[in-house]
Parts: structure tokens; C-alpha cells; sequence
């Protein structure tokens, strides 16, 4: 199956805020045929991911006393910095380095 050529014109500018439409970036993930997923985790209680057909773009943790609004506006943040990073941001995962065997 052929990638989907990412659209850059509908993806949030550098240093994006959370003022104006907090989550653009989440609608042009989701009109692009990406996906989010919010819920439990186990054994975190709340993790939201985005991600496309071919590709993981950020996984959160939802902090303490954060409410889902801002969940979803970190979310949509974190996406605008892979589109214009391309740097994964992922705190669900253990790096690999820290592990121990």
C-alpha cells in the first residue's frame, strides 16, 4: 500500500500555541486518515496516542489533575511538533537505554 503524502498546508505553524482552534492538528491528523486514542493503559489510567497507517507520531500520559481538555490540547501540540520536528514524543514507553536486563 502507497504512503500518504503528508499535507503540510493543513498542520499547525512553528511554536504553535494553544490559542485559537487548540485542536487543528488533531482534525488534520484525523481528515488525513490518522486516528487518536484516548483511555486506560495498563497500568496508566489515562494515555492518549495519535498515529497514522504507517506511523506512531506521540503517546501521553494524562498528569494529575490535568483535565481531558488539556489532555487533548497537549495531544494536539505534540502532533504539530513531529510535523514540523519530526521528533516522537512518547511518554508511555521506557527507552531502551534505561532498561535492565
Amino acid at each position: 500500500m502507497a504512503r500518504r503524502a503528508r499535507t503540510r498546508d493543513r498542520t499547525a505553524p512553528r511554536g504553535v500555541s494553544p490559542s485559537g482552534d487548540a485542536l487543528a492538528n488533531i482534525a488534520a491528523l484525523i481528515d488525513d486518515g490518522g486516528q487518536i486514542t484516548i483511555g486506560r493503559l495498563d497500568p496508566i489510567a489515562c494515555a492518549a496516542s495519535a498515529n497514522t497507517d504507517y506511523d506512531c507520531l506521540a503517546m501521553l500520559q494524562r498528569r494529575p489533575d490535568e483535565s481531558l481538555r488539556d489532555l487533548l490540547v497537549r495531544l494536539d501540540t505534540a502532533i504539530a511538533t513531529v510535523w514540523n520536528e519530526e521528533i516522537l514524543i512518547d511518554e508511555i514507553n521506557t527507552p531502551l537505554t534505561s532498561r535492565r536486563p
